[in-house]
């Protein structure tokens, strides 16, 4: 048998190195032992003990900013342009909320002033939205003197 193996690495000069030691093993190989005795000879395959994953840390979440609970006006400042405002409601619409929370310090929701420090009211029904929204879309025009009909309705209407 060897000799047929040396003959053959003589025919099979080409190839690879790993080749050949695979085709030398299948001819020098010994017989196998009997399946009996290969399993009884054969030690059990370990089980391979569960790793622990560690979990993957939750991403920080942003906190939001707390909601502007008051706004001092400055020059060129109306109801209308703080309402609208992302820091307070974003809706221009909703600026009787603020002229019904600062009646004290506002007699004409047409006219406020610089330095006022005016509380924007956070915790209102959505009623209390829907009517100031309507209020707003229904006023008529904005004119400084005396404090229009509508708001003093609006006023009424809607006690704070």
């Amino acid at each position: 048998m060897q000799k047929e193996a040396k003959t053959l690495l003589m025919n099979l000069k080409g190839l690879s190195v790993l080749s050949l030691a695979v085709i030398i093993a299948g001819c020098v190989s010994a017989k196998s032992p009997p399946a009996e005795d290969a399993t009884a000879a054969t030690p059990p395959e370990p089980v391979a003990e569960p790793v622990a994953v560690a979990e993957p840390e939750p991403e920080p979440v942003a906190e939001e900013p707390l909601p502007l609970k008051y706004w001092t006006v400055v020059k060129g400042d109306n109801l209308w342009n703080i309402a609208a405002n992302g820091d307070v409601y974003s809706i221009a619409e909703q600026w009787p909320l603020i002229y019904k929370s600062n009646l004290e310090q506002i007699n004409d929701a047409d006219l406020i002033y610089p330095g006022q420090i005016l509380d924007i009211p956070r915790d209102v029904s959505m009623n209390e939205v829907d009517a100031a929204v309507h209020h707003a879309k229904n006023r008529g025009a904005w004119s400084l003197g005396p404090i229009e009909a509508s708001d003093r309705e609006y006023l009424r209407n809607n006690p704070g």
